[in-house]
């Protein structure tokens, strides 16, 4: 059977892979399925930690700022 999608093959800890298997049961979805969701949300939190500290880094004092309305001049 042909997919669009990519099969990737990853070895875990038994206690992840119950875990993986019980959140999927929960949810009445296939336990691939399930880890490609978890896969997804955690590459959103490590993308939202990059954008935080990018931000931060040009809120600090240091910085030179301008006014709201210059900026949309």
């Amino acid at each position: 059977m042909s997919t669009t999608k990519k099969r990737i093959n990853i070895s875990i800890a038994k206690s992840l892979e119950l875990a993986v298997e019980r959140l999927a049961a929960r949810d009445q979805m296939p336990t691939a399925s399930k880890a490609a969701e978890l896969i997804r949300l955690a590459v959103e939190v490590d993308e939202d930690q990059v954008w935080d500290a990018i931000a931060s880094d040009r809120f600090s004092k240091d910085k030179r700022r301008i006014s709201h309305r210059n900026a949309w001049k």
